[in-house]
């Protein structure tokens, strides 16, 4: 991700198979046949749920969720800890309104932590000022105000580091919960995956034997090797050499890195949305440090089973960092952030 040389390289041929894949936004990641979001999602009744913790006064519903999230982080083996993370279960701050708000994040700093630690303070409120619906969900308002808080984050946090005299630059993966339907957003090499199970129990019940839930990546890499971002980076100016921009930056999208952004680098997130249904298990949030030792199908068994245990979502996600450092040897920052979804 930064111009570091412990960052995972892409492997090229790889890397435009992915891209490939992900020309419907989202793709299964399993030894079994790849699903798309949206083909995952055609034949899916929208259930109208609701989390008990928070506030969902939506007329008509019939159907309650709760949603459980919690975070866990390790430095690695670096000296510092670049990352930083967010959970809100009632994010409405002081824009209130009767639709159910949840924000949940995680920002991957590279350089330097000042991006990382800006965005995780000013993102979800430029968001919400932007428009984001706390009344009636409107999808299209929605990822408009979530397109038009990461353009205003960035901006603003260009010229707070040209003011201070800082170049950090930080990837970002973003979740927000609007009633029943779930918003992703993200730019760079940090991933969202949920876990979905092929069919509708009567009851959310994570027990369900592990070849049940299919792990599904909801984000798309922007990195510099693949086509589409190369191309772009070279219309702006820049170079790609050795699978980085100006042979320095793995990641093409980012924010801050002011000192990239006038050849390619841009804040600019894929936002994709679904509405939640009973075979919606969890979303597991990392930074790429979890992803360079976990595959997304593995990281879903792992939490399964841990639920499956009776564990507390806050011991998931520390197991899951933990496992990822100690056991599988990540030398990177590595931070976690477990969202469950429950009936109630």
């Amino acid at each position: 991700m930064a111009d570091d040389d412990s960052k995972t390289k892409s492997n090229p041929d790889s890397n435009n198979k992915r891209e490939a894949e992900l020309s419907e936004l989202t793709s299964a990641v399993s030894s079994k046949k790849p699903k798309t979001l949206s083909e995952e999602n055609q034949n899916s009744e929208a259930s109208i749920t609701k989390n008990d913790s928070l506030s969902e006064k939506n007329c008509g519903e019939k159907r309650f969720f709760a949603v459980e999230a919690d975070a866990a982080e390790d430095k690695g083996s670096r000296h510092t800890m670049e990352d930083a993370w967010v959970v809100l279960q009632d994010a409405s701050l002081d824009f209130p309104g009767n639709l159910r708000c949840a924000h949940f994040a995680i920002y991957d700093g590279h350089g330097g932590r000042l991006a990382a630690e800006y965005a995780q303070k000013n993102l979800h409120r430029n968001v919400l000022s932007a428009g984001l619906p706390r009344e009636l969900l409107d999808v299209k308002a929605a990822k408009k105000a979530i397109l038009e808080g990461f353009r205003k984050t960035d901006e603003s946090l260009i010229k707070e580091s040209t003011a201070g005299g800082w170049q950090d630059g930080a990837t970002a993966v973003c979740v927000w919960v609007l009633g029943q339907t779930v918003f992703v957003a993200n730019v760079g090499d940090a991933k969202a995956v949920v876990a979905r199970s092929s069919v509708v129990h009567g009851s959310q019940n994570i027990s369900a034997g592990s070849s049940s839930l299919k792990a599904i990546v909801l984000t798309r890499e922007h990195k510099a090797i693949y086509p589409q971002e190369r191309a772009r980076i070279q219309k702006a100016g820049g170079t790609v050499t050795n699978g980085r921009l100006q042979g320095r930056l793995e990641v093409s999208r980012a924010f801050g890195d002011r000192q990239f952004k006038k050849v390619g680098v841009v804040a600019t997130p894929d936002v994709h949305s679904f509405d939640l249904t009973e075979r919606d298990h969890f979303i597991i949030l990392g930074c790429d440090g979890l992803w360079g030792v976990f595959g997304p199908s593995d990281a879903v068994e792992f939490v399964q089973k841990l639920l499956q245990d009776g564990s507390p979502v806050a011991v998931v996600s520390r197991r899951i960092v933990r496992e990822a450092v100690r056991e599988r040897r990540c030398k990177d920052n590595c931070t976690a952030v477990v969202i469950v979804f429950r009936n109630s």
